[in-house]
């Protein structure tokens, strides 16, 4: 029981994962049928999506995921592939998520029209990236996105952006940054964050938590967070964000071969 209200209370102080988890959970209601995670992890969002499909299949790189924290979790994916061609045939899923994995990618393109491939004809792509936010899973951290540059590939894939939805607004990126500053390089709370789940992609954290600091740092980032989702509510500016969703349909006869 405690485990889990700590839990609880660092999925709501961390605004990334909880803006991540709003939007999606927005948009899940237009799932349906199978549904292909790609860069599933250990399939956090499989419980909002559950409900509206037939079936829910994650996959993985297989270079990638062995080499972080989340190689041993519970929780694994269905499959793991080389990075390149996704290993199915054409228009096989009627629902493709990605979720904050393109920044990961080093050929961003080629991923975006690999999962237009595996969509059927007026399937539906639910993508995020991040727009601002800090360096992680080095080195495999090499772009981030703004919503033009989402529509972009999309549009080369042979897809149509459907909803394009940002993820926080200025005060949003302000306190996850700071935020982000007291948790890692004040109270260096790595370790503890991922013994909580948190963090599964990264490496495993190698700096003890300075748990002397926690009565100061833990009551400042509630109440960061606090204000800053009361800010973006009052003062919302469209032009900063910490990232963006964006849900596309397959065009029929698009995609690439």
């Amino acid at each position: 029981m405690l485990k889990r209200a700590v839990r609880l209370t660092s999925d709501w102080v961390d605004l990334q994962w909880s803006l991540t988890i709003d939007s999606l959970e927005r948009v899940a209601p237009q799932a349906r049928g199978r549904l292909l995670d790609v860069g599933c992890g250990q399939k956090p969002y499989e419980h909002i999506f559950k409900p509206f499909l037939s079936e829910y299949v994650g996959i993985e790189r297989e270079d990638t995921f062995a080499l972080t924290n989340a190689a041993g979790a519970e929780a694994k994916p269905d499959l793991v592939y080389d990075g390149n061609r996704l290993p199915f045939d054409d228009r096989s899923f009627d629902t493709v998520l990605s979720v904050q994995v393109l920044e990961h990618t080093a050929h961003p393109a080629e991923l975006v029209k690999e999962m237009a491939r595996v969509l059927t004809d007026d399937g539906r792509l639910i993508l995020s990236a991040p727009f601002q936010f800090r360096l992680h899973e080095e080195p495999h951290d090499y772009f981030r996105y703004s919503p033009h540059g989402l529509r972009s590939l999309c549009h080369d894939a042979g897809l149509e952006i459907v909803e394009v939805h940002p993820m926080g607004s200025l005060w949003s990126v302000i306190g996850h940054k700071l935020n982000s500053f007291l948790a890692f390089r004040v109270a260096r709370i790595g370790v503890l964050a991922q013994a909580m789940g948190k963090l599964s992609h990264e490496s495993a954290a190698r700096n003890p938590a300075r748990l002397w600091t926690l009565p100061f740092v833990g009551p400042s980032m509630l109440g960061i967070s606090a204000a800053a989702r009361v800010m973006d509510r009052i003062a919302f500016d469209p032009e900063e964000s910490l990232g963006f969703l964006v849900v596309a349909r397959r065009i029929r006869g698009g995609g690439i071969a």
